[in-house]
């Protein structure tokens, strides 16, 4: 089945969407545009809840709620609860003020493990300097506020890319504008992640070559195979454990954000785009900036994990 484009409406700049299983919802996150979105394919209904800073990523909690990184940290939403209602949101945990200036800094990707935590990178503007880093937070009962943040990685400039290999060994990590993506070993039992690895890098963009653009969000399948938005390289790429390139999906946007697997059998590859800071042509094509798509792929995706409160 060809790439098909979806009837909702285009994002400023879509990231972070998942499959809800159990309420058969495709879930995202418009950073620009302050709102979390989902949509369900069977009956069309689109529901959108409007935040008061930006949105950077989300992901299923447990009790029906979403959790979801802000700007500063890190909240809870209760979906139950109308769009506009200031009480269905609620904050977890504040990054630490003296290492994430928010004027400079915000929370951007992020998915959970297998244990329930959930892990979130940050971006940085202007990037000066690449004090972007990784965090995670998970539920602790000795905890004054029930929860812990902790400081996991830095040396980026703008955090992306995270994903899980099956067997709960990898991580993997990119560093967007500096077009590279890199592993860790992981420990699922601890939440611990050593011996950062180089594991892909892309070229940059040189004047008269082609450009295959820059690694942003990815999802892992069933076979260990990295799928990753190439963000001004208008595909995804299917790259094996080894790195190598398996599959090219062009899409009919410049600017693709993430990906996720959906639907029953978890083989409907999601999309989201951007259309913030896009040319006018691209804002007024046919198939817009910002749009999102789904295409029928040939491998099951990893379900999506559910934070623990």
């Amino acid at each position: 089945m060809p790439l098909q484009t979806l009837p909702l409406p285009p994002s400023e700049l879509g990231e972070s969407p998942f499959w809800h299983p159990k309420e058969k919802s495709l879930y995202w996150c418009d950073i620009q545009g302050q709102a979390v979105h989902a949509w369900h394919p069977d009956s069309g209904t689109h529901r959108q809840w409007h935040m008061p800073c930006e949105p950077g990523c989300c992901a299923p909690a447990t009790g029906g709620r979403l959790v979801i990184g802000l700007r500063n940290g890190f909240y809870l939403l209760d979906t139950a609860k109308d769009g506009d209602d200031p009480t269905a949101l609620t904050c977890l945990a504040l990054l630490p003020a003296d290492q994430h200036d928010t004027a400079v800094l915000r929370l951007n990707d992020g998915r959970c493990d297998t244990a329930g935590r959930f892990w979130a990178g940050s971006v940085i503007t202007p990037r000066t300097a690449p004090h972007a880093a990784l965090w995670c937070l998970q539920a602790e009962a000795t905890s004054a506020t029930g929860y812990r943040v902790r400081h996991m990685a830095g040396d980026n400039f703008t955090a992306n890319g995270l994903a899980f290999s099956p067997d709960n060994r990898t991580m993997y990590w990119s560093n967007t504008p500096e077009h590279r993506i890199d592993r860790f070993d992981f420990d699922v039992s601890t939440g611990e992640i050593t011996n950062r690895q180089q594991w892909v890098t892309f070229g940059r963009k040189v004047d008269g070559q082609p450009y295959g653009g820059r690694p942003d969000g990815a999802a892992v399948d069933m076979e260990g195979n990295y799928w990753v938005a190439m963000y001004e390289g208008a595909c995804v790429l299917q790259l094996s454990p080894a790195g190598k390139v398996l599959q090219r999906i062009a899409v009919p946007v410049q600017c693709p954000t993430m990906v996720c697997f959906g639907g029953d059998d978890l083989r409907t590859l999601y999309i989201t785009s951007a259309r913030a800071g896009r040319p006018q042509e691209e804002r007024e094509a046919l198939v817009t900036a910002g749009a999102l798509f789904s295409i029928e792929v040939g491998v099951q995706g990893l379900p999506v994990n559910f934070f623990r409160c």
